[in-house]
């Protein structure tokens, strides 16, 4: 890579394990710069995941990768993706480093602009990465962004955010909670049956396999206030996945001033990734077989 190429920022492995690295920079994608092995790490991806989410993702999600014309042939350009874009919705990718800060986060999500990391991952690191790439963000998130109802729930959440910012740190975790469950490890109703349609879940082989066929994870019918007090998993698959009826309930769920909310849940505590509460729409009660006993965020 030349000296132009923006930097590659990641996470740093220490004997506390992973520590967040967060940068704020707004880069040009470096096209040019992608080596041939970076390239057939997104087809290697791109080829295995397409196969894998046959029959399980959501419809919207393979139909708009199919409109922003993404294959395996190579990286997509960001510039071609938000012609496609900008038409649609009036959303914009922007090329960043790596991780960034909350508030930077939610500011880029209000004013419909979604941040995507620039680099790919290492090739012996196609089953897992700690932190996102470009494959997580334009593989798993961008898809959705052509449709309306989904980018005005993301220009919402990141109005949202923004807020909660200037809330308080429980308010964000409630907030943290509800894009967890949502836009990253989020199911629909289809006919049919279940489908995928969140980013974490679409862009890992393992998970859309076992949130969708798995006997050990619950899922549960969207409860907005129920998934904002729901404590989740990084390190291993979610014991439990919520289930929207369509993504016009996600925006309708946004549509009322959250601060009585934070106000009301400061009061309620937080509830394992696992739990099973009386009032809870069960669609499947998991077994919990293989779930670790500790570790919920």
């Amino acid at each position: 890579m030349n000296a132009q190429t923006p930097r590659r920022v990641e996470h740093q492995q220490t004997d506390k394990g992973y520590v967040p690295v967060y940068t704020t920079a707004i880069v040009e994608q470096p096209w040019s710069s992608y080596s041939k092995a970076d390239h057939r790490t997104w087809a290697t991806l791109f080829e295995r995941q397409r196969e894998v989410l046959k029959g399980r993702a959501c419809r919207e999600f393979i139909d708009n990768q199919e409109r922003f014309g993404m294959s395996a042939d190579a990286i997509p350009r960001f510039d071609d993706l938000n012609e496609v874009l900008a038409q649609a919705t009036g959303w914009q990718l922007v090329g960043v480093e790596g991780l960034l800060p909350e508030l930077d986060f939610f500011d880029h999500l209000a004013n419909r602009r979604f941040p995507v990391t620039w680099w790919i991952r290492k090739p012996g690191q196609l089953d897992y990465l700690a932190e996102p790439d470009l494959f997580h963000d334009l593989f798993g998130h961008v898809p959705l962004l052509l449709n309306p109802v989904f980018a005005d729930y993301m220009e919402a959440y990141g109005r949202g955010g923004v807020k909660a910012h200037g809330i308080g740190a429980e308010a964000l975790v409630n907030l943290t909670r509800l894009y967890w469950y949502t836009v990253e490890f989020g199911l629909i109703r289809e006919e049919g049956g279940l489908r995928i349609y969140g980013s974490g879940i679409v862009s890992s082989k393992g998970e859309s396999i076992h949130c969708l066929e798995s006997a050990a994870p619950n899922r549960i019918g969207f409860d907005m206030e129920r998934i904002m007090r729901t404590r989740y998993r990084i390190d291993t698959y979610q014991k439990t996945y919520f289930v929207i009826d369509s993504f016009e309930q996600l925006m309708e769920a946004t549509r009322p001033d959250f601060t009585p909310i934070y106000q009301r849940l400061a009061a309620e505590p937080s509830i394992p990734a696992g739990a099973v509460l009386d009032g809870d729409e069960v669609i499947q009660r998991g077994s919990g077989e293989g779930w670790a006993t500790d570790g919920d965020v």
